[in-house]
Order: structure tokens, then sequence, then C-alpha cells
């Protein structure tokens, strides 16, 4: 039953990254991927908020399954490392090597300034 709930969760989060992603990329063009980072920064952030929100160690015997739908499925569907990986590719190949720096800058440390904020807001929230 754990995979059928990691598997639709990834549909779900995969539709989700397609929508979004086509949704910046109306607003911003393709010239940089803004659209991955974003989607990246969101899923840092829930996923940051759902690892304070319901630790490994919850004593609800359900809490396995939801996390895993959750943070596994969605969010490893949501969140794009590999189209992050090539869109730096290509950058640096085609000769971009500041963009491609600056995307690999942007995508690390606002990631980590999400999963930090979505953490600490649940922690706060659960108190």
């Amino acid at each position: 039953m754990t995979y059928l709930w990691i598997g639709l969760g990834s549909a779900i989060g995969g539709m989700g990254r397609h929508l979004c992603s086509n949704l910046i990329i109306r607003v911003f063009g393709e010239s940089f991927p803004w659209g991955t980072i974003l989607v990246n920064v969101i899923g840092s952030l829930a996923i940051g908020f759902i690892a304070a929100l319901i630790p490994p160690e919850s004593r609800f015997f359900f809490a396995s399954d939801i996390r895993n739908f959750f943070i596994i499925g969605i969010l490893g569907g949501y969140t794009t490392f590999s189209a992050f990986s090539l869109q730096t590719f290509i950058l640096a190949k085609d000769g971009y090597w500041l963009s491609a720096g600056i995307n690999v800058f942007l995508s690390v440390a606002l990631c980590l300034i999400a999963v930090s904020l979505g953490y600490i807001t649940a922690s706060l929230t659960i108190r």
C-alpha cells in the first residue's frame, strides 16, 4: 500500500511541477531557469514544514504513510534536481558560465533557506 501512496503522490507532484514551471516560463521566458528554482524553493519549504510536522518518530500509526505520500511522493515528484542539473549543464556548455553559477548559487541558497523556514514554521506551530 505504501508504494501506491508514493506513486500517487509522485504523479500529483509531477503535474504540479509542470504547471508551476510553465506558468513561470510564460511570465519570465526560458532564458534563465526561474521555474525550476521556484519549484525547488517551494518544494524545500514544504519538505521542511512536513518534516517538522510529521517527524519519523511520530506517535501516530498512520504517520509513516502520510509522510511518505507527501515527502517521497508529492515533493519527490515536484522538485526537479535532474532538471536543475541539465539546465545548469546547458548554460555552462553554451558558455553562460555566470548564469550557470548564479543558478547553482540561487538554487542551493534559496532551497536551504526555504527548508529552514518550513521546518521552523511547523515547529512553532506544533508547540
